[in-house]
Order: C-alpha cells, then sequence, then structure tokens
C-alpha cells in the first residue's frame, strides 16, 4: 500500500477533499484562537487608555534589546517553517527535517529568552500579587500593567510550547518518510498556527515594550 493511500482517512474520498477539510478546520481553529487574543487585547486597550502614564511606566521596565532579539527569532521562525512547508510540497524529506528542527531551536530560544525575562521581574518584584513591589504613586496601576504583561505573553508562550512540542512530532514522522510531495498536509496546517503564534507577537511586542519610547 502506498504512503497515498495510508494517509487518507477512511472518512474521506480522497486527499484532496481531507485536505480542503483540514484547512478548513484550522481556519476555524484560528479564528477561535483569535476571539480568545481578541479579549485581553481589548481589555489591554480599556486599561490603557485609563492609566497612560502608569502603562509608560511599566513599559519602560521591559527589557526592549531582548524583546526585540525575540521578534527577530520569531520572524526567522516563520521563515524556516515557510522552507519546511515548500520542501514538504517538493518531497524533500532531508530538508524538510532540517528546516523544522531549525524552527524548533527558533522557537526553543524565543522560551528561553521569556525564562529570562520573566526571572529579571521576579528578581524586581515586579510579579503581580502580594510581593509586588514599584516605588511609585501609580504603583497599583502599573501592577494592572504587568498582569497584562504577565497574561498576554505568558498565553503566547503558552501557545509556543505547544507548538514546540507538535513540532518535535512533526520532525519524528518526517524523518520516518511520513510525508510526502502527495501528502503534507500537517506540515502546511501546522505552518498556519505557527505563523499566527507569530504574528500575535508582532503585535504584543510594540504595544507592551514601545510605549513612550522616541
Amino acid at each position: 500500500m502506498s504512503a497515498k493511500n495510508t494517509a487518507l482517512q477512511h472518512h474521506f474520498n480522497d486527499l484532496d477533499q481531507q485536505y480542503q477539510a483540514s484547512q478548513l478546520g484550522m481556519w476555524a481553529f484560528l479564528v477561535q484562537e483569535l476571539l480568545f487574543f481578541g479579549g485581553l487585547f481589548a481589555g489591554y486597550v480599556v486599561y490603557r487608555n485609563l492609566y497612560p502614564e502608569a502603562w509608560t511606566l511599566g513599559s519602560h521596565e521591559l527589557d526592549v534589546s531582548l524583546g526585540s532579539t525575540n521578534t527577530a527569532i520569531l520572524i526567522l521562525s516563520s521563515l524556516t517553517m515557510a522552507m519546511a512547508v515548500y520542501w514538504a510540497q517538493k518531497g524533500q524529506k532531508t530538508k524538510l527535517v532540517l528546516f523544522l528542527v531549525a524552527t524548533l531551536i527558533l522557537g526553543c530560544s524565543f522560551l528561553g529568552i521569556k525564562v529570562i525575562e520573566y526571572s529579571h521581574k521576579v528578581q524586581h518584584h515586579l510579579l503581580p500579587g502580594n510581593g509586588f513591589s514599584f516605588d511609585s504613586p501609580l504603583a497599583d496601576q502599573v501592577r494592572i500593567f504587568f498582569s497584562f504583561y504577565f497574561a498576554m505573553t505568558g498565553m503566547h508562550a503558552f501557545h509556543m510550547i505547544v507548538g514546540a512540542g507538535i513540532l518535535i512530532w512533526l520532525i519524528v514522522q518526517a524523518m520516518k518518510g511520513r510525508y510526502t510531495a502527495e501528502y503534507n498536509t500537517p506540515i502546511e496546517m501546522f505552518g498556519l498556527y505557527w505563523h499566527f503564534v507569530d504574528v500575535v507577537w508582532i503585535y504584543l511586542f510594540p504595544l507592551l515594550y514601545l510605549i513612550g519610547r522616541n
């Protein structure tokens, strides 16, 4: 039995129908994710308009160099993921595995830098909660900023962790020769997910890190 036939699930007539269903399902999932993050962004906009000075103070406690580095890493990871999709469509197993591994390394690098950022915030008592400390009359309002910071970047990091786990599974399957020029739907669908997560960060970076900076 060919790889093409083994990839076809029994409830589909052919691979094209299976691909169309997978694509519809992925876009429906991404719309749901957009609505989820949209709620966080909406809350962010409300409180930023209420406490603009506190938002500026909080933003200036963030490390722009680390945030910029992570932005560059994610943009590069979008390129490597796009190349993985391209080589999957060409049926080039070795190059597919190479670019999937590169994407995984970049994703883990992003998470590593985020851990460093979080540790700095904890050391400086900027983690919202009983231990929060900020020397300013606007400390309570700044704490709201950091609540949004940890909620938004934390949820984004969670999506990155999930993505890294899926990438490991895809790499193993690709090494086994699971994906061919005829069947590479999981690679393409995951590519959509990865690009979505990257785009979310592209919005998070200026909204959180660049407030009030010239």
